[in-house]
């Protein structure tokens, strides 16, 4: 059985169709990438598996069972979490501090609890500290766990944004461009992170521009093309599909799907 499942989405925005019965589904472990051009329907594909939109039609699945109409928050406890193409992430917190707000949605002390200092409090926050000291130290970020996340460099903040959405403990990770705006360096380690998350059991949901990074990273890829989808097939496949390359690239533009 497949672990997440579109069947049939469709969005609309009064008139405007932004997504138009698509289907296709995530296999445990996967590594999918969802591309086509701007304006394709891809974000808004995010937005309605992770709750954000409600779907207008069709469904979405998680292990068979429906999450259309659940709101976020209960999607993101059955174990989908997601980064954002315009990264959010509090400002004026420190970075493991942004990791812990993560993993709040897991914890089980009350509120009673945090205000009294009780023993449950204490020994919980301790735990998430060591988790959250521990995930910026994976992402490469613990020297800068003191570090407010205004101070961080743009590559940085790719990086703690995805060590806060690991922090929700997530089965599904739904990482919405996190190529944009690296250098070629950071685009290898974001690649490298993307591969060691797949070995430790993590399936990942991807949307992305840089050809490069869809073509290496990924098992199988979605192109949407106006809402609706063009194509589905390994990288291999999808690269010589003449669709794909008018569609999402334009006519002459083959030598970058081929990563030239």
């Amino acid at each position: 059985m497949a672990l997440l499942e579109l069947d049939s989405l469709t969005k609309r925005f009064g008139g405007l169709v932004a997504v138009n019965d698509v289907s296709f589904d995530i296999s445990q472990g996967e590594i999918v990438s969802l591309i086509g051009p701007n304006g394709a329907g891809k974000t808004t594909a995010f937005n309605c598996v992770t709750g954000l939109f409600p779907l207008t039609g069709g469904d979405v699945r998680l292990d068979g069972v429906s999450i259309a109409g659940l709101p976020p928050h209960r999607v993101l406890r059955l174990g989908i979490a997601r980064t954002f193409q315009n990264i959010r992430l509090f400002s004026f917190m420190t970075a493991v501090d942004n990791v812990m707000v993560g993993a709040h949605w897991w914890m089980k002390a009350r509120v009673w609890d945090g205000a009294l200092r009780t023993p449950r409090s204490r020994n919980e926050e301790r735990e998430v500290q060591g988790r959250a000291f521990d995930l910026l130290d994976q992402l490469r970020l613990a020297r800068y766990a003191g570090s407010y996340a205004r101070e961080l460099p743009y590559g940085l903040h790719r990086r703690l944004e995805i060590a806060h959405a690991l922090a929700t403990q997530p089965r599904l990770l739904l990482l919405d461009e996190p190529a944009a705006g690296l250098n070629p360096q950071e685009k290898n380690e974001l690649m490298a992170l993307i591969a060691r998350l797949r070995s430790e059991g993590l399936t990942i949901f991807l949307i992305e521009h840089d050809m490069r990074v869809v073509m290496e990273a990924s098992d199988r890829i979605v192109v949407l093309d106006h809402g609706e989808k063009i194509a589905e097939g390994k990288p291999a496949e999808v690269r010589a599909d003449p669709r794909v390359v008018e569609a999402y690239l334009g006519s002459g533009a083959s030598q970058e799907m081929h990563g030239a």
